[in-house]
């Protein structure tokens, strides 16, 4: 007598229409926003003496890789070749998942880092940036008298 227009498991139906929307708009689920596509995946924290940066990127050569601070303004680039087949009539690709390509992250740094005092290792397909802070930034306790 009475046919529902929804399906037996809402649930699923609108877990089913947010997945849709997210590619539709590329968007990332997390509380950053679009994160979905940017490459390379970073960490960023703060220490009192320092602001530690790590960017996720395996398969680099460690002497490509360009970083930049200028301006208060650290910039990450380089480019991590394919390590799949050229496609033509002999070879076929039927998934790539992996970036390959030049990249270049760009990131505004706060003031109160020291330009003159920033270190850059990487290890592992992990780039690590420590950025010191300005010893006027560094916290420090005042005695009282």
């Amino acid at each position: 007598m009475f046919q529902s227009t929804f399906s037996s498991d809402i649930f699923s139906e609108l877990e089913n229409l947010h997945q849709q929307v997210q590619r539709a708009f590329n968007a990332g689920s997390g509380i950053r926003g679009n994160t979905i596509g940017t490459y390379p995946m970073l960490n960023v924290g703060k220490t009192p003496q320092s602001i530690e940066l790590y960017a996720f990127a395996p398969g680099l050569d460690p002497a490509s890789i360009d970083v930049n601070l200028e301006r208060g303004v650290l910039t990450i680039a380089a480019e991590r070749n394919s390590d799949l087949p050229t496609p033509n009539e002999k070879s076929t690709v039927h998934i790539n998942e992996r970036f390959a390509g030049r990249f270049r992250r760009v990131l505004s740094l706060p003031e109160e880092i020291d330009p003159s005092d920033v270190s850059a290792k990487y290890r592992d397909g992990v780039l690590h940036i420590q950025l010191k802070r300005r010893e006027s930034a560094q916290p420090r306790r005042i005695t009282v008298q």
